[in-house]
């Protein structure tokens, strides 16, 4: 029982300390949206921006490729204790793909601010990162566990008696 638990608590803390570094690279590699700065506060400078879909959408690649990885590393290092690993990859996904976005939306790296339609001698700044389609916070424990199932199915299908018709020899 103790290395079930062990196995657990150290894939989720694995996958919580990659989550730092992941919200790092999405800081860096999304664009801001830009903000025109009034008296009411900020408001979207250039309504029909892609910035925010593209902060979405390299959110989706960053969580989602660190999943696939980490559900293969999972995966190929957990022999004896699949079934905690497994439940891991789902629940430290969720927990590292929150942790991505508050360490992106927290931290400026590399910010890329986009030209925006405004009026001439407003002040147009590059606005934080954020998430408009929650459904890609998925894709971290998704990828993980797709993979992580789809490699045991593969190792399973090749081990099987049913490979072979008929009881054929081969």
């Amino acid at each position: 029982m103790a290395r079930q638990v062990r196995a657990f608590a150290v894939t989720v803390l694995a996958l919580a300390g990659l989550a730092v570094l992941a919200g790092l690279l999405w800081s860096a590699l999304s664009p801001r949206a830009p903000y025109e700065v009034t008296r009411q506060g900020p408001i979207l400078a250039d309504p029909a921006t892609q910035a925010l879909i593209a902060a979405d959408g390299w959110f989706a690649v960053v969580t989602g490729g660190l999943g696939v990885l980490c559900g293969a590393a999972g995966w190929f290092l957990s022999r004896r204790v699949q079934l905690p690993v497994l439940l891991a990859l789902c629940a430290g996904g969720v927990l590292a793909a929150f942790v991505t976005l508050w360490v992106g939306s927290t931290f400026t790296l590399g910010a890329v601010t986009v030209e925006a339609a405004a009026v001439p001698g407003a002040q147009v700044v590059a606005g934080s990162l954020r998430l408009t389609a929650r459904g890609v916070l998925v894709a971290w424990p998704l990828c993980a566990v797709a993979i992580f199932g789809l490699m045991e199915g593969m190792h399973g299908y090749r081990e099987s008696p049913l490979r072979t018709p008929y009881g054929l020899g081969g």
